[in-house]
């Protein structure tokens, strides 16, 4: 709730209803608030405030409690009449605290704070606030419900808008790419991991949906070729090999909006093989999945990391993975393999798991 100039808080209550006359509405568990200015009624379970100016009541009342009833200080006629049989409302205090709020109405009515408020130019300044009344309530909530679809519908616009741009920026980055394969000796290779990293953040241009391809297998099939063809070099440099949940972040990442579910990655990666595309889906002994390249398998990693293991001595799975750019996850996998394969040996102590070159 936003104050008008010279306007200040004066009390609150919790858990207020309000009564047109002696009829229940549906402005039911609110914050009523009392400024010098106005009472305004906050919603406490839905975003709605309504408020009515002191200026427009001319008497009140407090009605004492019965049995099973709250008091309710009763603003009385001639009052607002737009809509409703009664020329009165009811303020229902279900928690208390009627006494208080009535005596700090009462002062405000009695000082007249909005009766004049001057500002530096001299100029008097009334606060706004006109729609008074249950009808009047009813229409500043309708209107704000087709305020906010309208806001609505202009974000879609616009997000329809961003959409088709994004198309022509990745053609544009399809367009870079192929250039950049053409002038390759002409690059660094650090212009070339640069302006790649770039094409990478862009995404996919037309990615493979089921509103294309439907329900069935012709989507699966061709969301592995589309699939097998974005992370093939991806996967040449993670030395043949790259966790399935990897695979799955950075392919997802690259369609922008257009996601993919776990579940339809599986069971392309699954269609590699059948469809004759040069990647395998491979399930390790512990159970983690990875996709690798037909010509490239754990055994490679092994190897290397014999090798790496002879030169340091010993090493751990978080010092491997760079060494073999790729993933811990596969870098555990890797050193379990040769574990299992008796040429290393391990050392879990209170310093961490490392492994050694195995000498029996």
């Amino acid at each position: 709730m936003s104050l008008v100039k010279g306007e200040s808080e004066i009390l609150q209550k919790h858990n207020v209803r309000i009564y047109d006359g002696d009829s229940r509405t549906n402005f039911d568990c609110g914050i009523l608030k009392l400024t010098s200015h106005r009472l305004v009624w906050d919603d406490q379970l839905q975003e709605r405030i309504i408020a009515l100016d002191l200026k427009l009541v001319q008497r009140t009342e407090e009605i004492a409690a019965g049995f099973n009833r709250s008091p309710k200080p009763a603003e009385q006629e001639p009052g607002p009449k737009v809509g409703s049989q009664f020329n009165n409302i009811r303020l229902s205090f279900r928690s208390g605290g009627q006494s208080e709020y009535y005596t700090a109405l009462c002062e405000q009515l009695t000082r007249k704070s909005w009766v004049t408020q001057i500002t530096k130019q001299g100029r008097a300044v009334r606060p706004t606030g006109r729609h008074m009344g249950i009808v009047g309530i009813e229409r500043k909530i309708e209107q704000k419900q087709r305020e906010t679809q309208t806001t609505i519908s202009q974000a879609f616009t616009d997000l329809k808008a961003l959409m088709d741009k994004a198309k022509e920026m990745v053609a544009i980055a399809d367009r870079v790419a192929r250039k950049i394969e053409e002038k390759k000796g002409q690059l660094s290779d650090d212009e070339t991991i640069q302006f790649k990293s770039y094409l990478l953040s862009m995404g996919i241009n037309d990615p493979v949906t089921r509103e294309e391809h439907g329900y069935g297998d012709k989507y699966h099939e061709e969301l592995a070729k589309q699939l097998a063809s974005f992370i093939k070099n991806l996967i040449e440099k993670s030395d043949g090999l790259m966790t399935l949940t990897d695979v799955y972040c950075m392919y997802n990442r690259a369609r922008g909006i257009e996601l993919v579910s776990p579940e339809d990655i599986f069971i392309a990666c699954k269609l590699f093989e059948s469809l004759k595309l040069p990647l395998r889906l491979k399930e390790f002994d512990s159970g983690v999945l990875a996709v690798q390249s037909e010509s490239h398998s754990i055994d490679a990693i092994v190897g290397k990391i014999i090798e790496i293991i002879d030169k340091k001595g010993c090493i751990t799975a978080e010092e491997l993975s760079p060494l073999v750019k790729t993933s811990i996850t596969v870098a555990k996998e890797g050193l379990s393999a040769a574990e299992n394969n008796g040429m290393i040996c391990r050392d879990d102590s209170v310093e961490g798991l490392k492994f050694y070159p195995n000498k029996f």
